[in-house]
């Protein structure tokens, strides 16, 4: 691609657009992606959505279209192709095929879908809910399609969801290198049938110094490699030869020297285990070895990298549809580079360096393009030293993450926090940000952490290039709730696009220099400076001249801007207390107010035992009509029916309360729902609403799982 384009997400396909100071953004890829939305469908379209747990919030461009029996979706070829790879999702423990047609013929090959590898649970992280809904399938047409040939995908009787269809000409396969050992000489056997483990330990020990030959094929290995050192495993490209194992090579040193390239790796991982070492490579590769054009599915982890890995480089690769990271500098990487990789549909951090028991240090993630995060962040540096992160493209983070992420959030100890210059540069964020159940307020497109510790190291972010962020653009926190300071962060041109609510979200003290930042399609504010907790300290802003489209500042720090650019018009239908604020008077342990306002009815408030009465409160945002409200206990028959008496207040500036509807008992039964409906009085307006709890005959406090605020009756 030309050094003078950088490519960005359009509405239907990965484009390029006009020069800016910087080359080309994200990976040179061997694909040109169509969007599902863009094509023509006799299916429906769904989104857009950000709301957590929805199908459309976990799709590229957070728009896709779902197709019965018989519906289609025909994209229009951008290019020469002959193979495809397309992103779906088909509903919870469903499995069917999809017909192909090329310019309304339909062809022999079927496309395979399935679920098997969606709908992951990890429970043990706070704010998680069921996730990774899509798959990647791929599929070798047969034929050479050309620009503007129609390849369409029918539904067979299963209910598909289509997200994005990528198009590629796959070359032929390479040639065995000449006085390589392959694997087939030692026994493997290339139709996947019998157990090849041995037969690639084998050529390995043959191979010292030269090369491993994978042949065109596929290959079943049933445990993992070690002891793999000083040798290049080779294949004849990521379309010709596979090999099927969900642990490929597992071990805690190696004295370097490998090199892994042009074939695939593809597993069998269906959930998330993280005691497993369900990973491409679990541990050490060694000093200056190499991972290059390989293609990586249903696996845990790309790789999980431990111990000395001095100087490796990780380019040229394509991550698809791991459970939780794509790559995971996991502590003393030095002189490391990740460039030029895909990375889709990871169920945590897609790309990250952890440096625990010692710095990550003079290390980087260059030119790499990743979309769809859908737990965590695009891009996390968590502490370390001298780290780079520059020219990436990274596009519809999910839950629990920004496009994003510095951080001294450390997990574990020893930790070692951000040190020296950490540089972001020339990045862009398309759709990136995402709501925190945790916080219960946002995260920003681009976060900078003082989670666990203060932020001193010298901060430089570059020439960004924000659009269409759901919430904020630039958010300066301290995640853990300490109030640490970030201080040493200089801001240095970046462009915003129709940011939902703020281009600056500041609750932490310290300090930013902002340089030649322009902002367009501001939602709410161009500034949010309240700092947590509060009374903690100030966020110093300088303006360093060149800024524009962004000088106000939220008045309100009792409450949290909404988003306004380019929302839709508001569904009379909705729950008006669903993300909002939330606090009580005390809660039990981990039976936070905000669980009555996440949408999961199974997890639930619970006010200060044996301390009636308890009240729990919800900001709205804004002074709403409302006439009903619909509060829940968790739908089990464990939780035996009760009644508590509740009283139902309302204000409009959160510190002087009407009574709404006096103390009245309201029933709550598992046969019926555990769910009670309260009718308001017509004419009620609101915009902080309190729930007053006098008694409860099941527990002596008070409980909610869901308190749904609905402006019609």
């Amino acid at each position: 691609m030309p050094a003078a384009l950088v490519v960005v997400l359009a509405a239907g396909l990965l484009t390029a657009t006009a020069p800016t100071a910087h080359a080309a953004v994200g990976a040179t890829l061997p694909f040109t992606s169509v969007e599902a939305e863009s094509a023509t469908t006799t299916g429906s379209k769904i989104g857009p959505d950000h709301t957590q747990g929805t199908l459309a919030s976990e799709a590229s461009g957070r728009q896709a279209v779902r197709i019965t029996s018989g519906q289609r979706v025909e994209f229009t070829v951008p290019g020469a192709a002959n193979a495809v790879n397309l992103a779906y999702s088909v509903p919870d423990g469903q499995s069917g095929s999809l017909d192909v047609y090329v310019n309304g013929t339909r062809i022999s090959r079927t496309l395979a879908v399935t679920s098997k590898y969606s709908y992951v649970d990890t429970p043990w992280i706070p704010g998680a809910r069921t996730h990774h809904f899509y798959d990647n399938a791929r599929l070798v047409l047969g034929q050479n399609v050309q620009a503007g040939d129609k390849v369409a995908f029918q539904s067979t009787g299963t209910q598909v969801t289509v997200d994005v269809a990528d198009f590629e000409q796959v070359v032929a396969a390479a040639a065995q290198p000449a006085g390589s050992v392959s694997v087939v000489s030692k026994g493997a056997d290339p139709s996947g049938n019998g157990d090849s483990t041995q037969a690639f330990r084998d050529a390995i020990a043959s191979a010292q110094g030269g090369i491993v030959w994978i042949p065109p094929g596929d290959y079943r290995l049933t445990s993992s490699l070690s002891g793999v050192q000083n040798v290049t495993l080779q294949g004849a490209g990521s379309w010709h030869s596979v090999v099927h194992t969900s642990r490929f090579i597992d071990q805690s040193g190696s004295s370097g020297s490998v090199h892994i390239k042009n074939f695939a790796v593809i597993g069998e991982v269906t959930e998330r285990v993280d005691s497993d070492p369900d990973n491409f490579v679990n541990g050490s590769l060694g000093p200056n070895s190499s991972v290059s054009g390989m293609w990586l599915q249903h696996l845990k982890v790309g790789l999980w990298l431990l111990g000395n890995n001095d100087n490796l480089v990780v380019e040229n690769n394509r991550l698809l549809d791991m459970t939780a990271d794509g790559l995971n500098l996991n502590g003393n990487a030095r002189g490391v580079r990740v460039r030029n990789n895909f990375l889709r549909n990871q169920g945590d951090d897609a790309l990250a360096m952890w440096s625990l028991y010692a710095p990550d240090t003079d290390s980087s993630f260059e030119d790499n393009t990743i979309s769809q995060p859908n737990l965590a962040n695009g891009i996390a540096i968590y502490g370390g030293t001298d780290i780079a992160v520059r020219n990436n493209l990274i596009s519809d983070t999910n839950a629990l993450g920004s496009g994003i992420a510095i951080s001294n959030q450390k997990f574990l100890d020893p930790f070692h926090p951000l040190a020296g210059t950490i540089t972001v540069d020339g990045n862009t964020l398309v759709r990136t940000g995402a709501m925190n159940p945790n916080w219960n307020h946002p995260m920003g497109a681009l976060r900078v952490d003082s989670y666990d510790s203060a932020i001193n190291a010298n901060i430089r972010i570059t020439d960004t290039t924000i659009t269409d962020s759901p919430y904020s653009a630039f958010e300066f926190v301290s995640g853990g709730g300490q109030g640490y300071p970030v201080r040493g962060v200089t801001v240095d041109g970046a462009t915003v696009r129709n940011t939902g609510t703020v281009v600056v979200q500041a609750e932490a003290q310290g300090a930013a220099t902002f340089r030649n930042v322009t902002a367009t399609g501001v939602g709410a504010a161009g500034i949010y400076n309240c700092p947590y907790p509060a009374g903690s300290g100030t966020f110093d802003l300088t303006d360093g001249g060149g800024n524009s489209g962004w000088s106000s500042t939220w008045s309100d720090c009792s409450t949290w801007p909404q988003p306004g650019q380019g929302n839709p018009d508001p569904d009379p239908t909705r729950n008006l207390a669903m993300g909002r604020p939330a606090t009580a008077t005390g809660s039990q342990d981990a039976y936070t107010p905000g669980k009555a306002v996440d949408g999961d009815a199974n997890s639930y408030w619970e006010s200060t035992n044996d301390a009636f009465p308890q009240s729990w409160t919800v900001d709205l945002g804004s002074t709403q009509a409302v006439r009903r409200l619909v509060l829940k206990l968790p739908p089990s028959a464990a939780w035996g029916a009760r009644t508590q008496t509740v009283t139902v207040l309302g204000g409009t500036n959160g510190s002087t309360y009407t009574t709404v509807l006096g103390p009245a008992g309201h029933r709550f039964d598992p046969a019926t729902g555990n769910t009670a409906t309260v009718s308001l009085p017509s004419g009620t307006s609101l915009r902080y609403l309190r729930l007053s709890v006098s008694a409860n005959t099941g527990w002596p406090a008070g409980q909610f799982s869901e308190v749904e605020v609905y402006p019609t009756s």
